[in-house]
């Protein structure tokens, strides 16, 4: 989502200054790549780039073949083939061991929900979505392209009527929660790739010490909605964290009243003030919120969960399931930016519902969650 939204706020500025565009999606990957289905690059008729399609092996040639698309104003599939390390056609050697399917489209300022207005309906709501877009691998064929916007309970947005028939599909990937890539018919070469897209993590850390401050910037080069609540009016201030989206001077007992919770909300507690901590936790466990970090040592939750005790609340198992303290990944932290990135990382792995180990013990592939169906 991250990417999304830098791609819209260039899309912005450069439809401000005149410049034509084009946007650049992997559509269809094949054996392995850096970016996935979905990985989106905005160019600009004089050649700014925003986004990626993948670690900085194809863009040079990608600027040529979107810029083709911005003057020609047509849509264009091109497919590289990353496992050839001496591919004449694109004459770099890339060792990637994959095919790269990406199509390139040309942004029609004058279409009604072209794909920059169907991508911009993603931060209407924080809800789920799908996108769909068509491609074909027959070169020669016309490129639909982004071509559906689905969300449940939201009008839904279209360009093309061919689209209308993948209703079904779009309403199944948003409820498996799992980008799929489908042929449109059988002995067909034209596919949809029908993108899962969840809102962006919401992080809200109670405390406004010296040591959120890294985990703010880290967790901003995410894009993830960050807001900081505290009781001290001289610690949570804007100009001691400007990349916060909210910064709240707050009582214990009032802080969830302006906080919307949903299924990306993550909540880190580090006040380094117990009672503080405590009543934060005491509001959180009568919510649904899904991942509740506190920082310091397990007596320090121990303890939390015995004076709760002492006051009649008795925390459950699938509460205790909810509690993550120590926060963080185990990877040695003891400064603050170390320990910010532990956090960091837990809460990527917990929301991509992955267990933070070493990649060289995983079997399979290292990207997974894509569906090809027939």
């Amino acid at each position: 989502m991250k990417e999304i939204s830098e791609i819209l706020n260039a899309y912005s500025e450069a439809n401000a200054a005149g410049k034509k565009t084009a946007l650049a999606t992997v559509v269809k990957v094949e054996g392995s790549s850096y970016r996935q289905p979905g990985a989106r690059m905005l160019v600009t008729e004089d050649g700014l780039l925003t986004g990626a399609i993948s670690g900085g092996c194809l863009e040079g040639d990608a600027l040529r073949k979107a810029l083709l698309s911005i003057n020609q104003r047509q849509n264009k599939l091109v497919t590289y083939n990353t496992s050839n390390e001496d591919d004449a056609e694109i004459g770099l050697q890339l060792g990637c061991n994959g095919i790269v399917h990406i199509l390139f489209e040309y942004i029609n300022d004058e279409l009604e929900n072209n794909p920059i207005q169907l991508l911009s309906q993603l931060k209407a709501e924080r809800k789920e979505a799908v996108v769909v877009t068509i491609f074909s691998l027959n070169k020669r064929a016309t490129q639909i392209g982004t071509s559906l916007f689905f969300r449940k309970d939201s009008p839904m947005l279209h360009h093309h009527n061919n689209v209308l028939n993948l209703i079904s599909d779009a309403k199944e990937v948003l409820e498996t929660k799992i980008t799929s890539i489908k042929k449109l018919q059988e002995g067909s070469e034209d596919e949809a790739l029908i993108e899962y897209i969840n809102p962006p993590v919401s992080l809200v850390i109670a405390g406004a010490g010296n040591d959120v401050q890294p985990l703010v910037k880290m967790a901003t080069l995410l894009g993830w909605e960050i807001t900081v609540g505290d009781g001290r009016s001289a610690h949570a201030t804007k100009k001691r964290f400007p990349k916060a989206n909210q910064v709240l001077v707050v009582k214990p007992d009032d802080f969830l009243n302006t906080i919307t919770i949903d299924d990306q909300t993550y909540f880190v507690l580090m006040t380094h003030n117990y009672k503080y901590d405590l009543a934060v936790l005491r509001l959180l466990l009568n919510t649904d919120c899904r991942y509740i970090g506190i920082l310091g040592p397990k007596s320090k939750l121990n303890r939390m969960l015995d004076d709760l005790q002492m006051e009649g609340i008795n925390v459950n198992e699938e509460q205790l399931k909810r509690i993550h303290s120590p926060v963080g990944l185990d990877i040695g932290a003891e400064t603050s930016e170390e320990i910010a990135l532990s956090i960091v990382s837990e809460i990527k792995a917990f929301a991509s519902e992955k267990t933070g180990t070493f990649l060289k013990y995983k079997s399979g592939k290292i990207h997974d969650g894509i569906h090809y169906g027939a």
